[in-house]
């Protein structure tokens, strides 16, 4: 082969292995790129944490503010796991896809709903825009709201007492400060205020006389209602 020709086949076969790499990204399908996020982000042997990951996926596609294609979402820079359309997937792969198959054909998570963000459970973040819903398959979900409450502890301890079946569950009591009653002379009337005060901040005001409202009681009426 004259040497003259020699770049030509060399630019002739780079350009034979790039048309061959963009056919392969080409026909990577909406099931492929969704499975390879619902398996490098979850845990791979975790059905529900698939499910979960799936969902947010799609509640990105569908809000109007990600790309318009499911591998587009996937593949946004800095969203999903490095590689995350590159890399092989081995052991769970197949789970990964019927699942795919199943969030495409309408399927969602419940307790996903419309989150579109999560971060691996147990990481904590000074944000108090951070809305947690679920917890599955090593991930915690969350949205995006304003002044949010939900927390990864209050969700863990919600979903672990439905797996162990105390139902319904009751979260905590959330602790009540105690009005302390102005300082007073060791008298039974001061003892008495103290444990009206206390039992109004445990319980509420007692339960009101005909016709009088608890801002026209005296402190003797109160404390005569109290036991005292």
């Amino acid at each position: 082969m004259p040497t003259s020709r020699i770049p030509v086949f060399l630019l002739l076969v780079a350009l034979a292995a790039l048309a061959s790499g963009c056919a392969r990204v080409q026909r990577m399908s909406s099931q492929e790129c969704l499975a390879r996020a619902m398996y490098f982000e979850s845990n791979r042997s975790s059905e529900e944490g698939m499910l979960a990951v799936g969902t947010v996926v799609m509640n990105r596609l569908q809000s109007g503010k990600y790309p318009e294609s499911v591998c587009g979402v996937v593949g946004q820079k800095n969203q999903f796991a490095p590689g995350v359309l590159s890399k092989p997937m081995a052991k769970g792969r197949d789970l990964a896809m019927r699942t795919a198959g199943r969030v495409l054909k309408g399927e969602r998570h419940p307790r996903v709903a419309k989150a579109m963000f999560f971060h691996t459970a147990g990481y904590s973040y000074p944000y108090t825009n951070m809305h947690y819903v679920t917890i599955q398959g090593g991930n915690a979900f969350y949205e995006k709201r304003r002044n949010a409450t939900s927390t990864q502890a209050a969700v863990a301890a919600r979903e672990a007492a439905e797996r162990e079946g105390r139902l319904p569950y009751q979260p905590a009591a959330r602790q009540v400060a105690v009005v302390s009653a102005p300082a007073a002379p060791a008298t039974a009337q001061g003892v008495a205020l103290r444990r009206a005060a206390r039992q109004i901040a445990a319980e509420g005001p007692p339960p009101r006389a005909t016709g009088q409202t608890l801002d026209t009681m005296s402190i003797e009426d109160l404390i005569r209602m109290n036991g005292g």
